[in-house]
C-alpha cells in the first residue's frame, strides 16, 4: 500500500503533491514501483496538527481527495484505491468517485455512519486501533497492550458484523504510532502474530514513524528508509498481509524477499 498524502502538513510528505497532476503522477509512479494499493489521505494525522481539536472541514477534505481519485481511476482503472479518512461523508463520496477501500484510523469508532457506508457499498474496511478518538487521543497507558488492542478489535469486529459488513471485508491495523510510545510500537511489532488469531488480514504501517527516528539517533523522516525496511521485513515474518509505506520501490523489494523467505 503506497501512501499518497494530498495534504500540506503530513509529517513526512506534506506539501509534496500540491496539484492533482503531481498527485496522480506520484500515484502512477508508485504503481510502476510495485504498489498494489494506493492509499489517499486529505487530512494530516501527525500529532502536531492532529491534537489541535479542530477536524479539517469535510468540504476541504473532499476538495483535496476527490479530483485525485477521479483522475487516478480514469488513468488506472484496475489499481485498488483506499481512502484514508474517519469521516463517513468523505468515505462515501470517495467510494462513489472510484475508491475501493475505507482506511479508518478510528476503527469505526468516531463516525457512527462509517460502518453503514462500508456495509452499503460492500467494500473492504481497515479497522485501525486508536487510543481514544480522532482529535482526542489519550495518553498512552495500557495494561497488556496486545490484550488491550485485541479487546478493541473484538469489539469493533462485532460492531462491524452487526452493521452488515461481511467478515471477509475486515482488515485489522494495530495503529503503530497512534497513542503509542516507542516501547509500545516495538511490542506490537514483536508480538504481531498474536493478532492472527482474530482471523482477519493484518495491515501494518511503521513507515518513517517517529519511533524509528528515535532508534536511529533522531533521524529525519526521509532518512528512516533502512529502519523502516527492518520493521517491514519483521512485520511480514510476523504475519502482516499489507504493508503501508512511503518508499514503495525500496519496500517492494523488501517485501518480495521477506515473502520468499517466509512462504517459500
Amino acid at each position: 500500500m503506497g501512501v499518497l498524502n494530498v495534504t500540506p502538513d503530513s509529517f513526512s510528505d506534506g506539501g509534496l503533491f500540491p496539484s492533482v497532476d503531481s498527485a496522480v503522477r506520484r500515484a502512477m509512479e508508485m504503481v510502476e514501483e510495485g504498489a498494489d494499493i494506493i492509499d489517499i489521505g486529505g487530512e494530516s494525522t501527525r500529532p502536531a496538527t492532529f491534537n489541535d481539536g479542530a477536524p479539517l472541514d469535510i468540504r476541504e477534505e473532499l476538495s483535496r481527495v476527490l479530483p485525485v481519485i477521479e483522475r487516478l481511476r480514469a488513468e488506472s482503472p484496475n489499481i485498488p484505491i483506499s481512502i484514508d479518512t474517519y469521516k463517513a461523508d468523505v468515505a462515501r463520496n470517495a467510494l462513489n468517485a472510484g475508491a475501493n477501500i475505507i482506511n479508518d484510523i478510528s476503527g469505526l469508532s468516531y463516525d457512527p455512519e462509517m460502518a453503514k457506508v462500508a456495509a452499503d457499498l460492500a467494500c473492504p474496511v481497515v479497522i485501525m486501533h486508536l487510543l481514544g478518538q480522532p482529535r482526542n487521543i489519550g495518553a498512552p497507558v495500557y495494561g497488556d497492550i496486545i490484550a488491550d488492542i485485541t479487546l478493541f478489535f473484538e469489539r469493533q469486529i462485532t460492531f462491524a458484523l452487526a452493521s452488515g459488513i461481511d467478515p471477509s471485508q475486515i482488515i485489522l491495523d494495530p495503529g503503530i504510532g497512534f497513542g503509542k510510545n516507542a516501547k509500545h510500537n516495538l511490542t506490537i511489532l514483536r508480538r504481531l502474530r498474536e493478532f492472527k488469531a482474530l482471523g482477519c488480514p493484518l495491515l501494518i504501517g511503521p513507515s518513517r514513524k517517529a519511533f524509528i527516528g528515535h532508534l536511529l539517533n533522531d533521524a529525519a523522516p526521509q532518512d528512516r528508509a533502512f529502519g523502516t525496511a527492518a520493521a517491514i521485513a519483521l512485520s511480514i515474518a510476523g504475519g502482516a498481509d499489507i504493508i503501508r509505506v512511503h518508499d514503495v520501490k525500496e519496500m517492494a523489494q523488501v517485501a518480495k524477499v521477506a515473502d520468499a523467505i517466509v512462504s517459500g
